[in-house]
C-alpha cells in the first residue's frame, strides 16, 4: 500500500484550521489509551504540541520531496532515542494520529484517506525506526569506547 500525496495534503488542509487543538486532542487520546507513555513527556505539553504540529505540517508540505521527508524523519527518529521513545510505541502513536485526524476531518475522512494516512505512517515508522536503531547503536558504541 502506498500513500497518495494529494489525499494527504487535501485531508490535512481540512483539519489544519483547527491548529494545535489537533495536537492537544492527539496527546489526550494517546495518554488516555496508553498511560504508560505519559512519563516520556514533560508535564506541560504546549511546546511538545507545537513541535508535533510543526513536524506534521513540514512533513505534509514536503511529501513530494522524498529527500527532505527522509531527512526530517531520520532527524526525528534520532532525537526520539534520547527521549526514551521505543519503536514499540509507534502503533499506539499511529492509532492516536489516525483517530485524531479522523475526528477533526469529520465526514471528509474517507476510507481512501485513512488508507493513505496509514500507508504514510508506515513510511514514517520505517524511516524513524531505522534512524532510532542507528542512533541507539551509535550511543551504545560511544559508551563502550569511552
Amino acid at each position: 500500500m502506498t500513500f497518495n500525496p494529494t489525499l494527504i495534503a487535501s485531508s490535512f488542509a481540512v483539519v489544519e484550521p483547527h491548529g494545535t487543538k489537533i495536537t492537544k486532542y492527539f496527546y489526550e487520546h494517546l495518554f488516555d489509551n496508553n498511560p504508560g507513555v505519559r512519563a516520556l513527556f514533560a508535564r506541560h505539553m504546549e511546546e511538545q504540541e507545537d513541535r508535533l504540529w510543526n513536524a506534521l505540517g513540514g512533513l505534509v508540505a514536503n511529501l513530494e520531496d522524498t529527500e527532505t521527508v527522509v531527512r526530517i524523519l531520520r532527524n526525528l527518529g534520532a532525537r526520539h532515542v534520547a527521549y526514551g521513545a521505543l519503536t514499540e510505541h509507534f502503533p499506539a502513536v499511529g492509532a492516536s494520529l489516525l483517530a485524531t485526524l479522523g475526528h477533526f476531518a469529520g465526514e471528509a475522512w474517507t476510507p481512501e484517506i485513512e488508507e493513505s494516512w496509514t500507508a504514510l505512517y508506515g513510511v514514517i515508522t520505517a524511516t524513524m525506526s531505522e534512524a532510532m536503531t542507528e542512533a541507539a547503536a551509535g550511543t551504545a558504541q560511544s559508551a563502550h569506547s569511552g
